[in-house]
């Protein structure tokens, strides 16, 4: 089973490259915030659970969003492997990850990291914000929270897998089609 984790800040392009990705090397797309929409919808015991926390405004314990993930992995046992797109977002995620990986045999193969510079994040997700029709992501003031969130709490997932010789940096700007090449690239070598 081949997992990777599709890495960056917001702006930079994973939810594109995903696409393409799981696309190219039939892999398993799993997002949390998608898992989360979907047993909300469902009514499952977790997405009652996790219903609860966001009503009032929190975040989704970590222990529920792993048990998703746990589910998820659990439906899809003949995958060829999973793409993990915006998860995890903290050490402590990474870490509960990697655990879990282990029960069922398998672990994180590779962490593609998209390096964008900041103020061009800044002008996509403003850029973004005039066409899906978010309000809050047309706000620069806002964009450069997020920014700042993801320095504090996410970043650090990298160095945790860098420890373990996992990191590839990729470059995130250019074209679409380039940056997806690189991303392949990096996959090849590991495949």
């Amino acid at each position: 089973m081949f997992n990777l984790i599709l890495f960056g800040p917001p702006g930079s392009g994973k939810g594109t490259q995903s696409d393409k990705l799981v696309e190219e090397y039939g892999l398993v797309h799993l997002s949390t915030g998608n898992l989360l929409r979907r047993e909300i919808a469902d009514q499952t015991d977790l997405g009652i659970e996790a219903k609860k926390y966001i009503d009032k405004g929190q975040l989704v314990p970590d222990e529920v969003v792993i048990g998703m993930v746990d589910a998820y992995f659990d439906q899809h046992k003949g995958a060829k492997g999973f793409l993990f797109d915006g998860y995890p977002r903290t050490v402590a995620q990474a870490a509960a990850l990697d655990e879990l990986l282990e029960k069922k045999g398998t672990t994180i193969r590779l962490v593609l990291f998209l390096q964008v510079d900041e103020e061009e994040l800044i002008r996509r997700l403003v850029h973004r914000g005039k066409t899906s029709g978010r309000s809050d992501d047309t706000d620069e003031k806002v964009q450069r929270r997020r920014q700042e969130v993801y320095r504090e709490e996410t970043l650090p997932v990298a160095d945790y897998y860098s420890k373990a010789g996992k990191v590839v940096n990729i470059q995130g700007m250019g074209s679409v089609e380039d940056i997806f090449q690189s991303l392949c690239s990096a996959i090849q070598e590991k495949m």
